[in-house]
């Protein structure tokens, strides 16, 4: 499908002025009022039959017209536009494949091609060898002409970010569905750090060997650590618990109910991403998965990321294809969606809940949905070798003497490469013994 960009000045000038004044309307829709911020939001140009333009916002993605009227919301799971009052408008809706306008006017084309401004091409198209597409350039004139009201709101995730709340049973923990990558940019430079090493086998040569399990499919990776005890801690929710720990994180207990409900339980810092010496391309780690999979605590899924984004695809996603994340279930999300994975990482952002507040972290004041990622894409405008270089440094001035919890939070930095909300294929394995041990 291709999507040129809009060629009229009536369309950015509508959007402009119309936004201002549909927010009320699309915050009734949404239950609270939307903010002005100071940065404009992140938007998404889909030009088929009906010329839709979708704006990233607080609650989600509002849709607006080719005359920039609010006409509904985008909802992410379905890629679909509901109206107004509930009906559908449109299907089949692939943000990756829209026109995708960051909030500095920097134009990323599905071809793989960025432009700023004013039109000036600083990445070139990146055609697959099995595309046929027509590749569609912008209209220098134009691609700077689709720009909101500075009194627009900032863009934030519908996770949707890039990026969940566990607690079926009182305060319980809860995962980041909202992570803020949601509707984020790729980056607009290419880095000498965004570029994934090249693996040989002497690398990868004491991997496990992992066993295919049952099925699987598609989906993509979030984050979160809320510091509540999981769902798989509980007695009554499964016959095979997770541990947890002391207030701190760091000795396992047993009993006392949440600290996110009054007790003195929480999750175990053990329960941080690893990886093991001679395997490069294989990591380890804890996860929540949908509540509606409730039963699978304790199960273990083999996620192969594909080097893309959920919503938008950098160099920080690209430099994670192939590798491979074996998770094992200790929670469950109300708000994870099937095929999502919401990976246990410090400073990944608490979600609903906020058990960490003993934890002796400076990370308080850090995006709910999305944490310190979250806060690192804001403060760098998306850009990917900003954003990594940013989240590294702020893993290792977040968690003081806590080196377990900041090498966790250095697992998103360094083998994860700072992806936000990356895409896999998942598939059920058999645990293998560097999860159960540490389960």
């Amino acid at each position: 499908m291709k999507f040129p960009f809009v060629r009229t000045l009536t369309l950015a000038a509508a959007i402009a002025v119309a936004w201002n004044c549909s927010e009320e309307a699309v915050a009734d829709q949404g239950g609270e009022q939307q903010a002005a911020a100071e940065t404009l939001p992140t938007r998404w140009i889909f030009q088929g039959d009906v010329t839709y333009v979708i704006v990233a916002n607080e609650q989600g993605f509002t849709v607006l017209d080719g005359e920039g009227n609010a006409i509904g919301a985008y909802d992410v799971a379905t890629e679909s536009i509901i109206g107004m009052q509930g009906e559908p408008l449109a299907a089949g809706i692939d943000l990756a494949e829209c026109t995708q306008i960051d909030s500095d006017g920097t134009v990323h084309n599905p071809d793989g091609s960025i432009y700023t401004a004013d039109g000036t091409m600083i990445q070139p198209p990146v055609v697959p060898e099995s595309s046929s597409s027509e590749t569609i350039y912008p209209d220098p004139e134009s691609s700077a002409d689709i720009a909101l009201s500075s009194a627009s709101i900032e863009p934030t995730s519908a996770e949707v970010d890039p990026e969940s709340s566990a607690n079926v049973e009182p305060a319980r923990s809860s995962s980041s569905v909202k992570s803020s990558s949601s509707a984020k940019s790729s980056s607009s430079v290419k880095s000498s750090s965004s570029s994934k090493p090249a693996s040989s086998a002497s690398d990868n040569s004491r991997c496990p060997n992992i066993q295919v399990k049952g099925g699987g499919g598609s989906g993509w990776a979030t984050r979160y650590w809320d510091c509540c005890a999981p769902h798989c801690s509980w007695p009554q929710n499964t016959g095979y618990l997770s541990k947890t720990c002391d207030s701190r994180g760091k000795n396992p207990v047993g009993g006392g109910g949440s600290i996110c409900s009054g007790g003195g339980q929480t999750t175990c810092t053990s329960h941080i991403p690893f990886t093991i010496d001679g395997c490069t391309d294989m990591a380890f780690a804890f996860a929540a998965v949908p509540a509606s999979n409730g039963g699978d605590c304790g199960k273990c899924f083999q996620l192969t990321f594909k080097g893309t984004g959920k919503y938008s695809t950098d160099a920080n996603h690209k430099a994670i294809k192939g590798k491979k994340l074996i998770i094992m279930t200790t929670n469950i999300g109300g708000d994870v969606q099937q095929g999502q994975f919401d990976i246990l990482i410090p400073g990944g952002g608490f979600g609903m809940f906020n058990g960490c507040s003993q934890m002796g972290w400076n990370i308080q004041n850090s995006e709910q949905y999305g944490g310190l990622l979250s806060d690192c894409e804001k403060e760098k405008n998306y850009k990917a070798a900003a954003v990594l270089t940013c989240l590294q440094d702020k893993c290792k001035s977040s968690f003081g003497s806590d080196e377990e919890a900041k090498k966790g939070c250095m697992f998103l930095a360094d083998w994860m490469h700072a992806a936000g909300n990356p895409e896999h294929d998942y598939v059920e394995v058999e645990c293998p013994q560097e999860l159960k041990q540490k389960y």
